[in-house]
């Protein structure tokens, strides 16, 4: 079986439909708008909705001139969840990211931490 590239990397959908579907996502799950100004509050907001405890959850970044690494920090006991099944949690994440990064035309890297 052929793996399709997801839209935004074949150009069909651009980073901005990205995000308005991410924002869409946001109003439809939690009934309010969401104001996301960097790539790190991005991680931040998505991780902070997927744990239990989101007080835990910590996201640093280290700005390079052509990347940017967004570290992920969250309680052990949360985890999982952050990775998902076969990864696919962190996979999902890491697309968000590469294609809001791609607006911005810097690339960022999501680096999950134990």
């Amino acid at each position: 079986m052929d793996r399709k590239a997801p839209a935004y990397e074949t150009g069909l959908i651009g980073a901005e439909t990205v995000a308005e579907i991410f924002l869409f996502i946001c109003v439809l799950t939690y009934g309010k708008s969401v104001e996301v100004v960097t790539m790190k509050d991005l991680i931040k907001y998505i991780a902070q909705a997927l744990v239990d405890d989101p007080d835990a959850v910590e996201v640093s970044e280290v700005v390079g001139e052509q990347t940017s690494v967004i570290e992920l920090r969250v309680a052990k006991e949360d985890l999982g969840k952050v990775i998902g099944k076969q990864g696919k949690t962190a996979k999902a994440m890491r697309s968000i990211l590469s294609a809001a990064s791609a607006k911005i035309r810097k690339r960022s890297v999501l680096e999950i931490i134990e």
